[in-house]
């Protein structure tokens, strides 16, 4: 087990009560419950999250079901799935078999979801998660939009307005399989990071450029993106980031800081996690030694940043913190790098 991040928390602060969320809160039966998206609704917060369901319902292995709260530990979750295998590509076999991981944004008067999509055609084959847009203005009613990333790529995430005309949207597409752990090649090191492109109607996705890649301190393998969320100080990024190690892993949440007007420039990026695998509920699971977000919620007025994190892939918990605190640390770093520079 990698215990090397095993330090004192930085910046963000777990709740006492972790974690907030269980198998046993869930309103059907399921062996997991864990990655959510997160945002604010009606001055709720509101979790999407992903379960695996010890029964199948309707078909379904997983589903997506929203839960909802006032205070930001008690919510009320939905017994019916907001998303669920959908048929949106008329091919054989599957091409929505584990829905799991969303990313929601709000963009004017809609949320737009955007979650992977397992593709299974049938006779053994895995064609890997391409990513789909579905929308929805009440978390009751979800629309689909198509499908905007070929496999295989299960994390855009979009920003939350335009920039000069344009949507923009945040992946990580893969490419090749590794089968060894990094080693002191570069090209073993830059498998798996984090691209930008833009858009004129979120479906068709052109001038794609790549935007962070390992090695980090805590993140050897691979960085991946959450919803940007926009700050008087840049785009603020929270990532997860992996680090692999004797063929063991290690996931952590980290933040990256980007320029207001143009997201492809990075202000800095924190060569630390802001949280990392250290309690029970986080290194004992379906996936050991993880903490992984599909997001986060900011409000700047009251100066507080918050993560709803799945642990291990079995549950939720919640990690909170000091958004001037998290931004003047970014800022911090970047001088840093600076001086070195000269």
């Amino acid at each position: 087990m990698i215990t090397k991040f095993r330090e004192q928390e930085y910046i963000l602060h777990r709740y006492k009560g972790n974690p907030i969320i269980t198998t046993k809160d869930f309103p059907v039966p399921v062996e997991a419950v864990f990655n959510c998206g997160q945002t604010v609704f009606k001055g709720q917060i509101v979790l999407l999250i992903a379960a695996i369901y010890k029964n199948d319902i309707n078909g379904n292995k997983t589903g997506i079901h929203v839960a909802m709260s006032h205070d930001g530990i008690n919510f009320e979750i939905e017994n019916k799935p907001l998303c669920s295998n959908r048929k949106w590509a008329d091919i054989p076999g599957d091409c929505d078999c584990w829905v799991i991981d969303p990313r929601v944004t709000k963009i004017d008067d809609t949320y737009y979801i955007v979650r992977p999509a397992q593709i299974k055609p049938g006779k053994g084959l895995d064609i890997g998660p391409a990513a789909i847009l579905e929308k929805t203005k009440d978390f009751k009613k979800l629309e689909f939009v198509d499908c905007i990333a070929l496999p295989t790529n299960r994390v855009p995430c979009l920003f939350p307005e335009k920039i000069n005309g344009m949507y923009v949207r945040l992946d990580r597409p893969y490419s090749v399989v590794r089968v060894n752990e990094p080693s002191n090649s570069r090209d073993d090191k830059l498998t798996h990071g984090m691209w930008i492109s833009y858009s004129p109607d979120l479906i068709y996705w052109g001038h794609h450029r790549p935007l962070l890649y390992p090695p980090l301190s805590f993140a050897n393998y691979k960085v991946g993106p959450t919803p940007p969320i926009k700050t008087k100080d840049g785009w603020l990024e929270i990532i997860h980031g992996v680090y692999l190690e004797n063929r063991e892993w290690c996931y952590s949440i980290g933040a990256v800081l980007l320029d207001l007007n143009d997201p492809s420039k990075i202000i800095s990026a924190l060569d630390h996690w802001i949280l990392t695998p250290v309690e029970y509920y986080e290194i004992n699971g379906r996936s050991e030694n993880t903490v992984f977000t599909c997001g986060a919620i900011a409000d700047e007025t009251a100066d507080t940043i918050r993560i709803y994190y799945g642990a291990a892939d079995e549950c939720i918990g919640l990690a909170t913190g000091k958004l001037s605190e998290l931004l003047e640390t970014l800022k911090s770093q970047r001088m840093k790098e600076q001086v070195k520079s000269l």
